[in-house]
């Protein structure tokens, strides 16, 4: 079996602890919140990939743009500490 290169983005972002539920996290993109390299998109179900940059307006600080690049695809929904490493912040 191999280790698959894509994930949900909806999942992905919800292993991150954006936010509480995966539809939450569902919602937020369908609003057209997120951008996936540059592109904006609103399907939940768009794939990412490692060292994909996915740009957006933070849901618990609306003055802040947080711009992450993706470092490890997520398998669970663990602690803080295991969500922060799937993701690298980058200065804006």
């Amino acid at each position: 079996m191999t280790e698959q290169d894509h994930q949900r983005l909806d999942m992905w972002l919800y292993y991150t602890r954006l936010a509480k539920t995966r539809a939450l996290c569902g919602q937020f993109i369908r609003k057209g919140r997120v951008r996936i390299n540059g592109q904006h998109t609103t399907k939940a179900h768009a794939k990412i990939h490692l060292d994909d940059v996915l740009t957006f307006v933070s849901p618990h600080h609306p003055n802040d743009v947080c711009v992450w690049q993706v470092k490890k695809l997520g398998s669970r929904r663990g602690p803080a500490s295991e969500a922060m490493q799937l993701y690298e912040t980058i200065p804006s």
